[in-house]
């Protein structure tokens, strides 16, 4: 197949993960994505095909990179330090909690992978690359740990970060609702609305939770054609770190000129088309994993069923301890702090969508919590991405 007809075929099972959405609500329920869940769906047939007697398909993956690197500059773009100051002090304290944590994945698994005699990056892989960071994360990396001697890093990747997306989407509210048993807040608990919450504070949280919006034709081209100079820009920048000797995966040139170009606006005054270039990482992304999963060899799999799992269960209770003790405590000891417990339990083992799911269902409940819905958001989406992709590139190049 060639390139043409390996996106259309992601785009065939995207439709066919939404479809499964639809069909097992549960599925929606545990913030599964339709990219995954199609993307596996089509990994699964093409594993039977040897068995059935016909040929597998030979995918053409040349836009898989493209559509990475443009995902992941658009999540530049978010990386605006006037909404880190929005947040003052308690995103500081929430990023740096994450990125503490995120190293602690990385030993974690790591010591597992050596119980186990596996190699230590394989620890690595099925610890921060993929459930802090998630099956983006995962993928994007995922080439660099194969070179590094972990085979079937893809297969691992994906499907150790579908497991943290379960169990993050489990375990998140039962965190949070012990927080609050523990604040004795009971069903009535004080609103985050009474915390001081400042107009600063509620503008960047609204930035931060927009949901995408219709662009028009003009600001649409105006937002592809600033990701693509971006992405232009940032193979200068990969290039020079690949000079150094240090490994990065292919997004992070991109995504670091995209930081510079947000910020340098921001203090210019001058407008991005921030909502074009936010639908379009929308598109990019899920083409992506469809595509990338498409192609996933899932025979790489046998043998390792025991340590993925055991890992899982082990990094599961590291971040719930984490979240359960750590959290409301350098956080506030208050209601926003009991939900930011929940937020941080579900984009510590899955990502942001099981986060906002977790808080949602709280506030659904117990009442609005403004802080949490932008402190979370904005460690959770964007600052955590940049330290973790520090954070792996440093346990890549420690070997």
């Amino acid at each position: 197949m060639d390139a043409i007809q390996t996106l259309t075929l992601a785009g065939g099972a995207l439709v066919a993960g939404e479809g499964l959405r639809r069909a097992v609500p549960v599925l929606v329920r545990l913030n599964l994505p339709a990219a995954v869940l199609g993307g596996l769906a089509v990994a699964v047939v093409v594993l039977l095909f040897p068995a059935l007697g016909v040929a597998p398909p030979a995918f053409d993956s040349t836009l898989k990179s493209p559509l990475l690197i443009a995902f992941f500059t658009s999540l530049g773009f978010g990386a605006s330090l006037p909404l880190l100051r929005a947040g003052g002090r308690q995103v500081l304290l929430f990023l740096g909690l994450a990125t503490a944590l995120s190293i602690g994945q990385g030993l974690l698994g790591m010591a597992v992978a050596g119980f186990f005699g596996l190699p230590l990056l394989f620890g690595v892989l099925t610890g921060t690359a993929t459930l802090a960071g998630g099956p983006a994360t995962a993928l994007a990396f995922a080439p660099a740990f194969e070179h590094a001697g972990v085979s079937g890093a893809e297969a691992i990747g994906i499907i150790a970060a579908m497991g943290g997306i379960v169990l993050g989407g489990l375990v998140g509210g039962p965190v949070a609702g012990a927080v609050l048993r523990d604040q004795r807040h009971g069903e009535n608990p004080v609103s985050g609305a009474k915390l001081g919450t400042t107009p600063d504070m509620l503008s960047a949280s609204n930035e931060t939770n927009r949901s995408s919006s219709t662009t028009a034709p003009h600001s649409a081209m105006q937002g592809i054609l600033l990701v693509l100079a971006v992405m232009w820009a940032g193979t200068f920048v990969s290039a020079g770190f690949t000079a150094l000797g240090i490994t990065l995966p292919a997004y992070v040139g991109a995504m670091l000129v995209a930081a510079v170009v947000r910020n340098v606006a921001d203090a210019a005054g001058w407008p991005l088309p921030l909502a074009a270039v936010e639908t379009f990482g929308n598109l990019a992304l899920p083409l992506f994993i469809a595509m990338a999963l498409m192609t996933l060899e899932l025979g790489k799999l046998a043998g390792l069923a025991t340590p993925l799992l055991v890992n899982l269960l082990l990094q599961t209770l590291l971040v719930v301890l984490v979240a359960r003790w750590l959290v409301p405590r350098l956080m506030g000891r208050d209601y926003d702090a009991a939900v930011m417990a929940g937020g941080f339990t579900g984009f510590m083992l899955g990502t942001t969508a099981n986060a906002m799911a977790v808080m949602r269902t709280l506030t659904d409940r117990y009442g609005p919590a403004p802080r949490a819905f932008l402190v979370a958001p904005l460690v959770g989406a964007f600052f955590i991405d940049f330290a973790n992709a520090i954070i792996i590139t440093a346990y890549l190049n420690w070997r």
